[in-house]
């Protein structure tokens, strides 16, 4: 790389002069035209000359190469300070960058805010509060017990969440039911280390590929969620009413600065995780 930037001096030079400069044109045209005169020259008198050819056309090629750079020489001694300018014009950008690049000026670190004004304006602002818990009855219907058979026992406190994990994922809910009619519901929220790795060890990645420490669900980081439709709730994706419903949760999460476990290898639709700075999965956090 380092080499590439005289290069590029040496270029951005030339063609700068090359445009703004038209007698440095007529100056270089005629030196071509002087090279090409001496090719033929040389052809011409290798042709005379037997076994003279390529003295000839080597002489020739000498000769037209000398006269563009005369040329140039005279019309930068000519022009000298209009020479200095066109140099110092095209190189001094780049070459601050060069001497730059290792100042703090261009580092940047990653800004997990999100551009959304709107949703920025709402989280620092009105703190929203949690829906009133379902009844425990919601939890243990056949469909909900077919696809989560171990949610009846799982964490649904609000209050064990991170605060800032828990505005976005409220604002999640409030953008959900505002803008798309879709109710709904956490079915996991905190999950204890010893939960996190029963869960591993009896369902492996039915329910989860992480053992304990190693989801956000034991940093109060993580929930996972479904929707709300006539009072029931609904977590199956084979259901395209709650299809759709992830899709739209996924997007509006990821608005929100949330990671959504859809896009995983094994996708896990209800799961979202606020990947907070300064949170080291395995390390246990200090006690709250």
């Amino acid at each position: 790389m380092l080499i590439l930037l005289p290069v590029y001096f040496l270029a951005a030079v030339c063609i700068s002069a090359w445009l703004f400069f038209p007698a440095l044109r007529t100056t270089t045209l005629r030196g071509i035209r002087a090279c090409l005169h001496g090719l033929r020259r040389g052809v011409a008198r290798s042709k005379q000359r037997a076994g003279g050819h390529v003295g000839g056309l080597a002489h020739g090629v000498a000769g037209g190469i000398g006269g563009v750079a005369n040329s140039v020489s005279g019309y930068v001694k000519r022009h000298r300070w209009q020479t200095a300018a066109v140099v110092l014009m095209v190189s001094l950008p780049t070459l601050f960058a060069f001497l730059m690049r290792h100042n703090h000026t261009f580092v940047y670190e990653t800004d997990l805010r999100n551009p959304n004004v709107q949703i920025e304006a709402l989280l620092a602002g009105e703190r929203l509060v949690p829906p009133p818990p379902l009844p425990p009855e919601a939890f243990t219907t056949a469909e909900v017990v077919m696809v989560r058979p171990n949610i009846v026992t799982a964490s649904r406190k609000w209050e064990l969440l991170d605060p800032d994990f828990t505005q976005r994922l409220l604002l999640v809910y409030q953008i959900m039911r505002d803008q798309y009619g879709y109710e709904m519901a956490l079915i996991e929220g905190y999950r204890s280390p010893e939960r996190q790795q029963e869960l591993l060890d009896k369902d492996g990645p039915v329910v989860t590929n992480a053992g304990a420490w190693q989801s956000y669900h034991q940093y109060g980081l993580a929930a996972d969620n479904a929707f709300l439709r006539d009072g029931k709730i609904v977590i199956s994706e084979k259901d395209p009413w709650a299809l759709r419903g992830y899709q739209l949760y996924g997007e509006v999460a990821q608005r929100v600065g949330l990671t959504w476990g859809g896009h995983w290898k094994f996708a896990d639709y209800g799961h979202v995780e606020y990947r907070k700075p300064g949170v080291k999965l395995g390390t246990p956090p200090p006690p709250r």
